[in-house]
């Protein structure tokens, strides 16, 4: 979605990902990574008892992957600038099928060479349910960067290909 620099994007532009299913290995990684052992997403036994009656995916994880799967081009994403506005509207479970979906809703000036780009971005589970919810922020380059971070082999051999 976010594929060209900050001046050619506008409001209203939107992006859907391709689908990504939520499995258990997804939630045991994460534990392990975060160390949250909270028993709703590492016993099934205790989520038994639960509001839900089963284990869910972590909110953060659920956060973590949805933004990861909007598509951009690395060329003009200078960095993750923040997120707002966070809500989870329905638990994720494992097994679940999350597609992210994104609509730009502000477009700031930030410097002579970047701009942040607001996106309300979704996960929606083959539910058709919205999980998740925000703002979420990016700062765009106003510039293409240039084959970011090829060496300089790589890129003398571009150069040499394309005639140059």
């Amino acid at each position: 979605m976010i594929r060209q620099p900050f001046g050619e994007l506008a409001l209203g532009q939107t992006g859907v990902s391709i689908g990504r299913t939520m499995t258990e290995t997804d939630v045991v990684n994460f534990c392990m990574l975060t160390g949250n052992w909270l028993e709703l997403h590492s016993n099934v036994e205790h989520a038994k008892e639960s509001l839900y009656g089963q284990r869910l995916v972590q909110g953060s994880l659920v956060f973590s992957i949805v933004n990861a799967m909007i598509p951009f081009d690395s060329s003009v994403l200078a960095a993750f600038y923040g997120c707002d506005k966070l809500r989870f509207l329905r638990p994720t479970f494992i097994g679940d099928t999350l597609w992210a979906r994104a609509e730009i809703v502000d477009l700031k000036d930030h410097d002579d060479n970047h701009g942040v780009v607001t996106s309300k971005l979704e996960a929606v589970n083959q539910r058709d349910e919205t999980s998740m919810r925000c703002e979420f922020s990016l700062l765009i380059r106003k510039s293409r960067l240039d084959r970011p971070g090829e060496p300089p082999k790589v890129r003398a051999a571009h150069a040499e290909s394309e005639g140059a």
